[in-house]
């Protein structure tokens, strides 16, 4: 965020990022909380009461003195920056997300690095539900395959893109030993499962030359994707192999394809 003064942040959506923050099984800690208001300078006037409504009387007295909300924003970027959750993936994406609905309404959200995006300000709470989930409604719109969704459920309720990928490459790897009854992994798995000379899997009738090159080209294609998409995010750390929104969009679309041509109608 700019140096610059930020507005105050209304009464509502102060009380529901107190909520999450101030959650009893996902949010701060007593001594958490003490800790990141001494550190961003906001006085503590409530410190015997539970943990949300400490929270909340905190911010906004604040507010009320100085008429800014800086140090808010702040405390939010300090208590959720994704060091502190090592090991801890799930709880930090669940309390970004339930954030996110929250702050979507002063056109505000998190990134997955703990850092602050400007936004258009959601309006209504379907709006907001909707932007925090905006990686499924692309995908819908898509016509992505169902198999991503059942797959990658907790993934995409996160917009985690890195783990959503690697999760939806898996998914193939399972449906083609389902169909093919084999229990092998990787190319050898598909080589085995579409080989041309007695295939266990057909994307057609492989009765012209035509359709032996769709069968080949589709072969090599998922070989690909489990080469450049799977191997890669099951060996590199996520902060180093970063995957931003449009390329999971474009790499869930040609997973999706793969299904389809697996799974026709």
């Amino acid at each position: 965020m700019s140096n610059q003064k930020q507005p105050p942040i209304s009464g509502s959506v102060l009380e529901g990022i107190s909520k999450v923050l101030g959650e009893t099984v996902n949010g701060l800690s007593g001594t958490e909380i003490s800790k990141f208001l001494q550190e961003v300078k906001i006085p503590d006037v409530d410190s015997e009461n539970t943990k949300w409504k400490r929270l909340y009387n905190a911010f906004v007295n604040f507010q009320n003195d100085k008429q800014y909300s800086n140090n808010i924003l702040t405390f939010i970027n300090l208590s959720m920056n994704p060091a502190r959750f090592i090991g801890q993936e799930d709880r930090y994406e669940y309390l970004r997300f339930e954030l996110n609905k929250r702050i979507s309404f002063i056109g505000l959200e998190l990134s997955e690095r703990g850092k602050f995006n400007r936004i258009s300000a959601s309006k209504t709470i379907s709006e907001a539900e909707q932007r925090a989930n905006r990686l499924i409604g692309k995908l819908k719109q898509r016509n992505t395959h169902p198999l991503i969704f059942t797959f990658c459920r907790a993934e995409l309720l996160s917009e985690n893109y890195f783990h959503t990928v690697f999760e939806a490459v898996k998914s193939i790897a399972e449906v083609i030993r389902e169909k093919s009854g084999l229990s092998c992994d990787g190319a050898e798995l598909v080589e085995k499962a579409f080989a041309i000379n007695n295939p266990l899997i057909k994307i057609n009738s492989l009765s012209s030359e035509t359709e032996i090159s769709e069968h080949k080209g589709f072969a090599n294609l998922v070989k690909g994707v489990f080469g450049m998409f799977r191997n890669t995010t099951a060996h590199v750390p996520k902060i180093i192999w970063t995957i931003d929104e449009d390329d999971a969009l474009d790499i869930l679309s040609t997973i999706s394809l793969i299904h389809r041509k697996l799974n026709p109608k």
